[in-house]
This record gives C-alpha cells, sequence and structure tokens, in this order.
C-alpha cells in the first residue's frame, strides 16, 4: 500500500509541475489585469446556462458508461450510476495523486457486484475512448471550414482524409481490443456525440458570457482541441493544457488570447463546481446498496 501511495504522489507532483509551467508559460501571454476584467463582466445568466449544459453532458456521459458496464453483464440502476460517476469526476479533479475516479469505480463494483475487474478497467479504458474518437472527429469536421492555410495547401486534404478513416478505424480497435462492447458500438457513439454537442453548447454559452461577437467556429474549434489535450493524463485536471492551446492557437486563428484564458478560466470553475458535487454523494457502500436495492423493489 506504500509503494502505490508513493507511486500516487510522485504522479501528482509531476503533474502539478507540467500544469504549473504550463500556467507560467501563459501567464507571459496576456495581460493578466485584461483577463481578469473580462472575468468580472461575465454575464451570470449565460454562465448558468452554460453550467447547466455541462452537466446534461455528464448525465449522458454517465449513461455511456452504463452502457458499457451493460455489455459486460453488469445492470446498474441509472441513479445509482449517476451518483457513482460524479463521485468519479470529483476523485479525478480533487484527488489526483489518489486512485483516481475510474479507479474507484472498478474497486467499488468489483467488491460490490464482484464483476472482473479486467471488464471494468476496459469499460472504464473504452469510455475515455469513446469520448476522445467523438472530440477529435468533431474538431476535424470542424476545422475544414476554417482558414488554414497558413499550414499549407494540403492542410484540408488531410483533414478530409483523417474524417473519413477516423470512425471505420474506430470501430476496427473496438471489435479486436474491445471485443466484448461491440454490440454497443453505434448506441455509445450516438451518446458521445451527444456528450460533445452540449459541450460545445456549454462552451458557447460561455463566450456568449464573455461577450465574444463573433469568430464562434475558431474559439469552438480551438475548444475541442484543448479538451482533447487536457484528456491526456500529462496536467491536474487539464489546468494550463488547454489554456496553451488557446494561446498558441491564438496565433493562427486570430482570437483575442485575454478571452481565450478567461473562457479556460471559467469552464474550469464550472467542471470544479460540478466535480466537488460527487463529494456529497459519498455516502458509503452499503448506504448506496440499500438504496439501490430498495428503487429495484419499487
Amino acid at each position: 500500500m506504500e509503494k502505490i501511495t508513493k507511486k500516487g504522489l510522485l504522479k501528482f507532483v509531476l503533474k502539478a509541475s507540467l500544469s504549473t509551467l504550463a500556467i507560467y508559460v501563459v501567464i507571459q501571454k496576456i495581460d493578466l489585469v485584461e483577463t481578469q476584467k473580462i472575468i468580472f463582466q461575465t454575464s451570470l445568466g449565460w454562465l448558468l446556462l452554460a453550467f447547466f449544459m455541462f452537466n446534461i453532458s455528464k448525465i449522458i456521459s454517465s449513461i455511456r458508461l452504463n452502457s458499457f458496464f451493460q455489455a459486460i453483464g453488469l445492470l446498474l440502476s441509472g441513479w445509482y450510476n449517476l451518483r457513482l460517476y460524479y463521485i468519479g469526476m470529483f476523485y479525478n479533479l480533487f484527488l489526483p495523486g489518489g486512485i483516481g475516479g475510474d479507479g474507484y469505480k472498478v474497486y467499488l463494483l468489483h467488491k460490490t457486484y464482484n464483476t472482473s475487474v479486467k471488464q471494468l478497467v476496459a469499460a472504464s479504458l473504452l469510455d475515455r475512448i469513446s469520448g476522445l474518437f467523438a472530440l477529435v472527429f468533431l474538431a476535424l469536421a470542424m476545422g475544414m471550414f476554417l482558414d488554414l492555410s497558413v499550414f499549407g495547401n494540403g492542410i484540408s486534404g488531410i483533414l478530409i482524409a483523417l474524417l473519413i478513416i477516423s470512425y471505420p478505424m474506430y470501430y476496427i480497435v473496438v471489435k479486436y481490443v474491445f471485443k466484448s462492447f461491440l454490440k454497443s458500438f453505434h448506441i455509445s457513439n450516438l451518446y458521445s456525440f451527444g456528450v460533445q454537442t452540449f459541450q460545445l453548447i456549454c462552451a458557447f454559452f460561455i463566450f456568449k458570457s464573455l461577450g465574444v461577437q463573433g469568430l464562434y467556429l475558431e474559439y469552438l474549434t480551438l475548444f475541442l482541441i484543448s479538451s482533447v489535450v487536457a484528456v491526456l493524463p500529462f496536467t491536474i485536471g487539464g489546468v494550463g493544457a488547454r489554456e496553451l492551446v488557446f494561446i498558441f492557437g491564438a496565433n493562427y486563428f486570430m482570437i483575442d488570447k485575454n478571452t481565450a484564458v478567461a473562457f479556460s478560466i471559467l469552464f474550469f470553475l464550472i467542471t470544479a463546481l460540478s466535480s466537488f458535487s460527487g463529494l456529497f454523494l459519498k455516502t458509503g457502500d452499503k448506504t448506496m446498496n440499500m438504496e439501490e436495492d430498495s428503487s429495484d423493489k419499487e
């Protein structure tokens, strides 16, 4: 147990260091006073709508994960699964040096239902891969409508080629690596695109709250790219990584760096506030099981 704790602590220190370095670079590239001013002038109405849309995306995401659980014969009620999902969000963001949200879910479900750890890990991993695929697909699709001539004349052809082969390649991965989940392939993809659609709406509302008047396609495409980078387990909750994408992307898409960073801060705050609710849902294994049993009887 001591070795696991030390390993987790080391991972946390490395992630914190990378996040700190990324934030330092970002601070050097923006006007802090202007960024602060933009945040304080935020429209709360649009921000509340963004918060609502973000949590709808998380509810759909929990349903997607439950579809993977069902594929391996683990039948959880929607409410139990949703609570478990938000607890996992809390673990991922606020306890990055521990076992993490996925590790907690695998441990609890194996202990409670005696489901194979290997299958539970595969379900959690494919859940993340499915979300990543939707992010990349939408980023490629939206990128085709941008002026990318700065990257060279052949960039549009590359995007089209990647877009065409992405879905078949993802199918092949699921078919040969995650065979047990092939029957839920199409429905899980629909959930994934639903998740990212509501995330895009959330992002759009945040930009509206910041008073952005144009270049929505550029901002939203960079948001998708930043989400892909934030998923990679190199920083704490994507802190710093998302901002870096906006900072460097601003040089190519002519967006305002200060507004982009203000967006990243607000998006993180929405994520943190939503994830923090998982703390109050952590009531213990026995309590959750008792509620599950009573709901099944009803």
